[in-house]
């Protein structure tokens, strides 16, 4: 069995990075805050949690200052799809991909993300992804926090117990992604969007083009 584990912000959808701009910058506003961040500061902290972007605007400030901003964002998010998904899309080509996936009977996949549980199915939901990652191919760790509960090694590491899996293939955009085959190898793929520059960190294959994965699955 092959297993595909994919990551979700910033490799199968794009457009987040302003929707986070637009929540943040309504908090501060309800906040009484009159800092405001611009969507090149969303392209250039893309992938930072949510309270690294406050630590970014506001260093002055205390962890639990940044921490409680980051909550009220994400209450924000959860109560307001309208705002949250404003822009967001499927990555190009991301639905294509999926689909010739989905039509090998010994080819599986999961959805590893670091968003909270509830704002992890508005996002599958909105993006069409959800019957590729029904409940139990996907995954949220809350991954927001200094000392969240699970990371998304654990869920990998906990996902595979049991089964036989003959390939591993990781697609993600972070250097946590790609360090993921430390669990039992497997071949990473780093994508990165056009408009972003590649993340520093080691990656089997660096992409711009999600199709590159299936050229690469016929090279194997």
């Amino acid at each position: 069995m092959k297993l595909f584990v994919w990551d979700l912000h910033g490799t199968l959808e794009q457009g987040n990075d302003k929707a986070v701009v637009d929540v943040s910058n309504r908090v501060l506003a309800e906040h009484g805050r009159s800092e405001r961040f611009t969507y090149e500061d969303g392209a250039k902290l893309y992938g930072s949690r949510w309270y690294e972007y406050f630590a970014w605007l506001l260093p002055q400030e205390s962890y639990e200052t940044w921490s409680r901003l980051q909550d009220d964002c994400f209450r924000t998010s959860e109560r307001d799809i309208a705002l949250q998904c404003k822009w967001l899309r499927p990555t190009d080509h991301a639905i294509d991909v999926l689909s010739r996936i989905a039509e090998h009977e010994e080819w599986h996949q999961i959805l590893v993300s670091n968003t909270r549980v509830a704002n992890l199915k508005i996002f599958v939901d909105v993006l069409g992804l959800t019957s590729f990652f029904p409940d139990g191919a996907r995954f949220a760790v809350d991954g927001h926090t200094l000392d969240g509960p699970v990371t998304k090694r654990d869920v990998v590491r906990t996902y595979l117990e049991g089964k036989r899996i003959q390939d591993l293939v990781f697609v993600g955009d972070s250097p946590s992604d790609m360090r993921l085959t430390e669990i039992a190898g497997g071949t990473s793929y780093l994508y990165s969007h056009d408009e972003f520059p590649f993340r520093a960190c080691e990656a089997d294959y660096k992409i711009r083009d999600l199709r590159e994965i299936l050229k690469g699955c016929q090279r194997r």
